[in-house]
């Protein structure tokens, strides 16, 4: 599931420091975690999909088909509870 500490320092030698290693990886463009012990944690599909070459998607660009309206104020009514009821009042 993850890159094992062997295949990341493989991948970053020469550097051996963990803060230089985490450096490193990002500028590859590679979401990085970190251990407790500061050592970094890469997702194994995320990095062989990056550094294959593939076309990750930008997390916060929302793809909207042609023709498709994000309904924002559905989502909002949705997270609140209310989905798409009117609020109830209480009698005086």
């Amino acid at each position: 599931m993850f890159l094992t500490d062997a295949e990341i320092a493989d991948l970053c030698k020469p550097l051996v420091q963990p803060a230089a290693q985490v450096r490193y990886l990002r500028a590859l463009h590679l979401e990085v975690s970190l251990k407790p012990n500061g050592r970094p944690v890469v997702v194994r599909s995320h990095a062989e999909a990056v550094l294959s070459g593939k076309r990750m998607p930008d997390p916060g660009k929302i793809e909207v088909r042609q023709g498709q309206i994000p309904d924002r104020d559905g989502l909002m009514a949705m997270l609140r509870g209310r989905h798409g009821k009117t609020p109830k009042t209480q009698p005086a």
